[in-house]
C-alpha cells in the first residue's frame, strides 16, 4: 500500500474535480476509440452574431495545411452510414501524425465541443509517406455541427483555427444520374482534343457533371474548360498539392524523396466520392483519356440497369482497361479542321492491343457513392456492397495513350471500331465546341 499526505491527498482530489467540470460526455463506438468531449462556451463579448455563431478562420483553399505541415486538409463530409460521424478527407503522414482532434461547432448556440479523432491512412499508399487519410470523429449527441477544425491538441483557441463547412448534412434527392471524376490534371496539360473529345462522349453516353481536380494546364486548355465550366458541365477543384508537398508523376514511390504519387490522385478520387455523394446516382472514375465504353447497351443508363438487375446489392462495378495505342492510326475521320488542335483525334484510333497473358488488365470503375467508404485506383478498399467484374462482352475501357506493346506489328494489333457508332453525334457536338473555343 502507498501512504500518501494530506496534502498530495487534496492535490489529486483538487485535478479530479477540475477535471470533471470539463467533461461533458463520452461514447464508445466499434470503430473509435473513447471520444472524450468538451464544451467550449464561446465568450459572451467576442459571440458571433445569429446565423454567424462559428468561431475561427473559414478554410478557403481546396488543399489546407494544418500548423504541423504534417497534416492537410481537403474537406469534412457527414457520414450517418453506420453511426454520425464526420468524416474528413485529408493527407497525412503516415508515422508522424499519431493525434488529432475535432472541433465541431454546434448550431444553433455556436458552443465548441471538441472530441478526439481516428486517423485512418489509406491501405493504398504505393511506398510515399503521405497518403490519402480519413479522419473520423463522432458527433457529439446534443449538437448539430455545421462547421469543424481540425487540431493536433484538445486545447487552444478556436478563433485562430482554420474551420471548415461540413458538407452532406443535407439529404438531397439526385440532380443528375452519372458524374465523372477526372484527377488530377497536370503537367501544362494541353491535350485538348482529345479532353473534348472525352467530355463529348460522357455527355452523349449519359454524364451530366465533370469533375476536374487541376493542377495545372495550358492557357488553351484554360479556355477550354471556362467554357464548360459556363455550360454547366465541368466543376474544378483547384488542387495546387504541389505547394504543399514533393508530388511525384508515378504511382509508386521511386525512393527520390518525393512524398506522394500521382499528384495525389487517390484523395481527389475519394473527396470526389464523398463531393457527389448525395447529389448524383453513380460517379465514375477514370482519366481524360478514358471512356468506359458500352458494346451491348447504347449508352450507361440503359448499361448500369442491366447490370444492377443482374447483380442485386453490387455498388461497385469494374470495367476492363484496353489500349487502343496512339501511334497505330487510320485515315478515316481525318478532319481537317481538327488537325490545328492540339491532342489526339481518338476517332483515328481503333485499333487495341491484345491480351498479354500473366499480365493484369487494370480497371476503372463505375460506382454507387453511398456504398463505398474508401477507394483506390483501380478498385474499392471498402465498401458496403459487392464489387463485380464486367465482362469484356458488355463493356470496356477505350485508353487511347502511348503503348504498352510498342513493338508489336499493326498486324498484331485488334480492330474495334465500337467507338465509331457514336461518330455523327461526336463529330457535330465536338465541332460546336471547337467553334465556339478554340477555332
Amino acid at each position: 500500500m502507498v501512504h500518501c499526505g494530506k496534502k498530495h491527498i487534496c492535490a489529486v482530489v483538487t485535478f479530479i474535480f477540475l477535471f470533471a467540470s470539463v467533461l461533458i460526455c463520452s461514447w464508445k463506438d466499434i470503430r473509435l476509440q473513447n471520444s472524450i468531449t468538451r464544451k467550449i462556451f464561446p465568450p459572451a463579448a467576442t459571440a458571433s452574431p445569429a446565423g454567424q455563431r462559428c468561431r475561427g478562420k473559414p478554410a478557403e483553399n481546396a488543399i489546407t495545411a494544418l500548423k504541423d505541415n504534417r497534416t492537410f486538409i481537403i474537406s469534412p463530409y457527414f457520414d450517418d452510414r453506420e453511426s454520425k460521424v464526420t468524416r474528413v478527407i485529408g493527407i497525412v503522414h503516415h508515422e508522424d501524425v499519431k493525434r488529432l482532434y475535432c472541433w465541431f461547432c454546434c448550431q444553433p448556440s455556436g458552443q465548441v465541443y471538441v472530441s478526439n479523432a481516428r486517423i485512418d491512412v489509406h491501405s493504398d499508399r504505393f511506398g510515399f509517406p503521405y497518403g490519402a487519410t480519413d479522419i473520423v470523429c463522432l458527433e457529439p449527441q446534443s449538437c448539430d455541427p455545421t462547421h469543424v477544425a481540425i487540431h493536433q491538441s484538445p486545447h487552444g483557441n478556436i478563433d485562430q483555427l482554420p474551420v471548415f463547412e461540413i458538407k452532406n448534412r443535407k439529404a438531397e434527392s439526385f440532380s443528375v444520374d452519372f458524374t465523372v471524376c477526372i484527377s488530377t490534371m497536370f503537367g501544362n496539360y494541353n491535350n485538348v482534343l482529345q479532353f473534348i473529345q472525352s467530355v463529348e462522349m460522357y455527355k452523349i453516353l449519359g454524364a451530366q457533371k465533370v469533375v476536374i481536380y487541376k493542377n495545372n494546364c495550358s492557357h488553351l486548355m484554360e479556355t477550354v474548360l471556362q467554357f464548360y465550366v459556363e455550360e454547366g458541365t465541368v466543376e474544378i477543384i483547384p488542387w495546387p498539392i504541389n505547394a504543399h508537398l514533393r508530388v511525384s508523376s508515378q504511382w509508386h514511390f521511386m525512393q527520390d524523396g518525393t512524398h506522394i504519387g500521382y499528384y495525389g490522385q487517390i484523395t481527389a478520387l475519394n473527396d470526389c466520392i464523398y463531393r457527389n455523394m448525395r447529389r448524383s446516382k453513380f460517379v465514375v472514375l477514370n482519366d481524360a483519356d478514358e471512356i468506359i465504353l458500352p458494346l451491348r447497351h447504347s449508352d450507361w443508363k440503359a448499361m448500369m440497369s442491366s447490370l444492377q438487375e443482374q447483380n442485386p446489392g453490387t455498388g461497385v462495378f469494374l470495367f476492363e482497361n484496353h489500349i487502343f495505342p496512339k501511334t497505330v492510326s487510320t485515315d478515316v475521320f481525318n478532319i481537317s479542321s481538327w488537325n490545328a488542335v492540339p491532342g489526339v483525334n481518338i476517332l483515328q484510333h481503333v485499333h487495341r492491343e491484345p491480351d498479354r497473358k500473366a499480365v493484369f488488365n487494370p480497371r476503372k470503375m463505375i460506382l454507387d457513392p453511398r456504398k463505398v467508404i474508401q477507394t483506390s485506383v483501380h478498385s474499392v478498399l471498402r465498401a458496403y456492397g459487392n464489387s463485380v467484374n464486367v465482362p469484356m462482352d458488355v463493356a470496356l475501357v477505350y485508353h487511347c495513350r502511348v503503348p504498352l506493346q510498342g513493338n508489336l506489328p499493326r498486324e498484331s494489333l485488334i480492330r474495334d471500331t465500337a467507338l465509331w457508332r457514336y461518330n455523327s453525334s461526336l463529330i457535330t457536338n465536338v465541332n460546336k465546341v471547337l467553334s465556339q473555343t478554340v477555332l
